[in-house]
């Protein structure tokens, strides 16, 4: 669905226009004239407007002036029964997005504006994919695990996926509750389009306000140029925010006019932007217990719960633990450019008695240290680097220990590269490693030396 305006003096035509795209699920508004449209335009912002050259009063160039102007995101198609070259070009400079002479067919406007639309679309999925986003596997046949409470999950995940319910997704941080809202997206009706994900917890509250909503030029200090924001990236597609739980109470009432009312504003503006999107949230906090603490909107809950998927921790499906350590095995055998490396039954079992409190992310990472740094291409016990295979550490000694893992591994890439006078080809070689890899674990750490600084 698309918001659109319909700006035409020859009300037959412009009721048979409106009709036709009514009849496409659109959401659309028909005016007379220029002043009307621009009054449209000061309460809501358009994703396509529809304009007439030749208007009483104000004409279709001037019009399309302002509103390129005063929204640049919105797609304009002009219409004319005085086309002409020089018309075409005055429009297209003014910012039209496509030129159309009457009479024209239904179906040929109809198709100018799906391929407007769709070029937006395109747009606004280039605009979230310039934030790096991790590769993810979409397919529930393909996501990894055979347990009986992972298979319950995926089916379950199948089944909701072709309704537009809003979804809460909850397990403990790690468990892969992103996978699954993906995997619901992708197997949906809206796979078409973007699939936008925020962590509601990375963000601090007023930046995650506008990374939400966007923000109009000037909104604060900073704001140099209007940002659409990942709600309106989203749009005829999926939004899921995880940690919802973490959100406070003023961006919640935010989400819930999202959610009843498909409507909001960007900071800084008074505009109201119209929405169809579905939203799934995330949490691994216990949101009831939340609202009776007064931290999270009891309205919101209920309106977010109407489906609830729990996502067990890997204590609890330990039979997905083998296949999971094969396929990251597999994956970054790959991506450090190693012969496909194996397991000894040893280092697995030591594995498998371990009970993996970060989930399913603390075996990625377990494994891609393991295939880095292990020697020859097969992982030994001794390569697996968890300390407590009995599960007995707090949440803090957890943390502490994943932290010091990450430090002993720096430590690695920064004694091999003082060893070979800090050329990174060099520092690969020693650790048996390529320059890509190398290259990826500077980055990771943050590693830099003056010697580089000069070199760019």
């Amino acid at each position: 669905m698309a918001h659109i305006l319909i700006v035409e003096d020859d009300i037959n035509l412009g009721q048979i226009l409106f009709q036709e795209l009514k009849k496409n699920n659109h959401d659309v508004e028909l005016v007379e004239n220029a002043e009307a449209a621009l009054a449209r335009v000061n309460r809501y912002i358009y994703d396509l407007m529809l304009t007439d050259l030749k208007l009483p009063g104000m004409d279709g160039i001037e019009l399309l002036k302002k509103i390129k102007t005063t929204n640049p995101t919105t797609i304009v198609i002009v219409m004319t029964g005085y086309a002409s070259v020089d018309t075409a070009v005055v429009a297209m400079k003014n910012g039209a997005q496509d030129f159309i002479q009457k009479p024209f067919g239904l179906h040929e406007i109809v198709q100018k504006i799906d391929d407007a639309l769709a070029l937006k679309r395109m747009k606004n999925e280039i605009d979230y994919l310039r934030h790096t986003q991790e590769d993810v596997i979409y397919r529930t046949s393909d996501i990894i695990g055979g347990s009986q409470a992972l298979t319950k999950v995926l089916k379950m995940a199948e089944k909701v996926a072709s309704a537009d319910s809003t979804l809460l997704i909850t397990g403990e941080t790690g468990v892969g509750k992103g996978l699954i809202a993906g995997a619901i997206h992708h197997n949906s009706n809206r796979a078409a389009n973007n699939f936008v994900q925020v962590n509601c917890a990375a963000l601090p509250q007023n930046i995650l306000e506008s990374e939400l909503f966007g923000h109009e030029k000037g909104a604060f200090t900073g704001a140099v140029k209007m940002r659409i924001g990942r709600v309106e990236q989203a749009n005829m597609g999926t939004i899921f925010l995880d940690e919802i739980g973490d959100m406070d109470l003023s961006l919640q009432s935010k989400i819930l006019r999202v959610l009843e009312e498909r409507e909001f504003e960007r900071v800084g503006g008074e505009r109201t932007i119209k929405v169809d999107v579905r939203v799934i949230t995330a949490t691994n906090k216990n949101l009831y217990t939340l609202v009776q603490e007064g931290k999270f909107r009891e309205d919101l809950y209920y309106r977010i719960n109407v489906v609830n998927i729990h996502l067990p921790p890997i204590r609890q499906r330990k039979e997905d633990i083998e296949p999971l350590t094969r396929y990251f095995i597999r994956k970054y055998s790959l991506e450090f450019n190693k012969a496909e490396m194996d397991i000894d039954r040893a280092a697995l079992e030591y594995m498998l008695e371990y009970d993996w409190p970060g989930n399913v992310r603390e075996i990625r990472n377990c494994v891609e240290r393991a295939v880095l740094l292990a020697d020859g291409n097969v992982i030994r016990q001794q390569d697996i680097a968890i300390t407590h295979p009995c599960g007995t550490d707090t949440v803090a000694e957890e943390a502490s220990r994943l932290s010091s893992l990450a430090v002993s591994e720096k430590e690695i890439i920064l004694n091999a590269l003082k060893n070979n006078d800090w050329i990174q080809k060099e520092a690969a070689n020693e650790l048996g490693i390529s320059k890509r890899v190398i290259h990826y674990k500077i980055r990771k750490y943050g590693i830099t030396h003056p010697r580089w600084i000069k070199n760019r």
